[in-house]
């Protein structure tokens, strides 16, 4: 089923602009989770204001990117999948997609980290068997949505505008109540590094990371595996090359919500605990939520815990069925949300981020910063994510109808996640072996 296209017969301006929006929404919905938010507001209560350029260039890496895979989309007759295991076989297309199904499974876990956290300050935390419930009730619904939605695609692009919206409200009531500094924002603008931040961007055995939160807000933000998905969101729209100049649209401004809403996550941060003592209690996101409350009264609690459930919920579906629909097109099973791998692979990645979220509740463990580290660990798989795209993108038959500046944003972000895993692998190295 696809959607009626108002992008050509509609004359007003702002019909054919809604009607554009969609396929990036769902997209930054998707990235937009709790180690976003976390990794963000750990930027900010750290560095201040300072790295807010290179949030800018981690937004425009995503826009390229995905303004790509929607390219792709649009030109290509089959699925990624399908056009990997036709050009150069079914294993290299089995590898992507167990590898993203991988990198969602990751994701999933540090969702149901985020449900957790954003009920965390509202209980006493004594009983066990109300997170669990509340783990359960979500991961229940998505799965009652993925086999009983009769149009799964059209009620996701709902439900991810409604809870961007939710999370702009949240986050921006918190940035009013901050009062950051106007001239410190644009100020952060300007390239530039701490005092000491170069001597951990390779990071050191025995050496307190201090880098390592650059990574993940950079890798939060810059989702390889969320812009891979978007050619199958546009496919699933059923857009076609027609439809590209409604795609372009589309990106600009889902990302651009993306990037707006993880700079006011940052500068809130920046203006509540940068150089303040508190900092070093911030652990995860309930710890942050509870340490608003002090400076700006209960209502930035509710409102920071509003936007991490928003954040955990927006990318709890679409995170899995990126996924599922990776690993069932990557197997030959089809890549469309309605095709039954799709839904048992989805199914299976939910299972595994309940099952990981049940057991720490369970045994008891304190979530300090797991967030984080889940999602920087995604990064490893991005190379190969990022190196795919590419190459299909320079096929001689695809190559002629996509620009040159695409492929260029693209190579430098290939670039990135290569230095990102490096990175990444050094330090759980460096971790393992003390």
């Amino acid at each position: 089923m696809t959607e009626p296209q108002l992008t050509q017969s509609s004359k007003n301006p702002f019909v054919r602009f809604l009607a554009a929006l969609g396929p990036a929404i769902i997209t930054a919905s998707v990235v937009l989770g709790p180690g976003s938010i976390l990794a963000n507001s750990t930027m900010g209560a750290k560095y201040g204001y300072q790295f807010a350029w290179l949030l800018v260039i981690a937004v425009a890496l995503m826009i390229g990117m995905t303004a790509l895979s929607t390219r792709l989309g649009v030109l290509m007759e089959g699925t990624i999948g399908e056009e990997i295991a036709s050009r150069a076989g079914r294993p290299l297309a089995v590898l992507t997609g167990l590898t993203i199904f991988l990198i969602a499974s990751c994701f999933q876990f540090s969702n149901n980290l985020g449900v957790l956290a954003a009920v965390e300050p509202f209980h006493d935390g004594t009983s066990k068997a109300l997170p669990l419930a509340i783990l359960a009730a979500v991961n229940g619904t998505a799965l009652a949505a993925l086999y009983f939605a009769r149009d799964l695609y059209k009620y996701i692009e709902y439900l991810m505008k409604l809870l961007i919206g939710l999370m702009v409200c949240g986050f921006i009531g918190n940035l009013v109540m901050a009062q950051p500094s106007i001239s410190g924002i644009l100020s952060g603008f300007i390239p530039s590094f701490p005092e000491g931040t170069f001597e951990t961007i390779l990071p050191k055995r025995n050496i307190d990371d201090t880098f390592r939160p650059v990574i993940a807000m950079i890798g939060t933000t810059f989702s390889i595996a969320a812009a891979y998905y978007q050619s199958y969101l546009v496919q699933q729209r059923g857009w076609t090359i027609k439809d590209y100049r409604s795609g372009i649209i589309d990106t600009l401004t889902g990302i651009g919500m993306l990037g707006l809403i993880s700079l006011v996550i940052m500068c809130t941060a920046s203006a509540a605990f940068y150089n303040k003592p508190i900092v070093s209690e911030l652990t995860d996101a309930a710890a942050f939520a509870k340490q608003l409350e002090p400076s700006f009264g209960p209502a930035a609690k509710y409102l920071f815990c509003a936007g991490i459930f928003a954040g955990a919920i927006s990318s709890f579906l679409v995170n899995a069925l990126i996924g599922g629909a990776m690993m069932s097109d990557g197997c030959g099973l089809g890549g469309r949300m309605e095709d039954r791998g799709v839904r048992i692979f989805t199914a299976i990645a939910l299972l595994m981020g309940f099952a990981v979220g049940a057991y720490i509740i369970i045994q008891g463990e304190k979530p300090v910063n797991l967030i984080i580290f889940a999602q920087g660990a995604t990064v490893i798989g991005g190379p190969l994510i990022a190196a795919v795209l590419i190459w299909l993108a320079t096929r001689p038959d695809l190559k002629q109808n996509i620009s040159n500046r695409l492929i260029f944003v693209a190579v430098i972000g290939m670039l990135f996640t290569f230095f990102a895993a490096t990175r990444t692998a050094l330090s759980v190295y460096y971790k393992i072996t003390g």
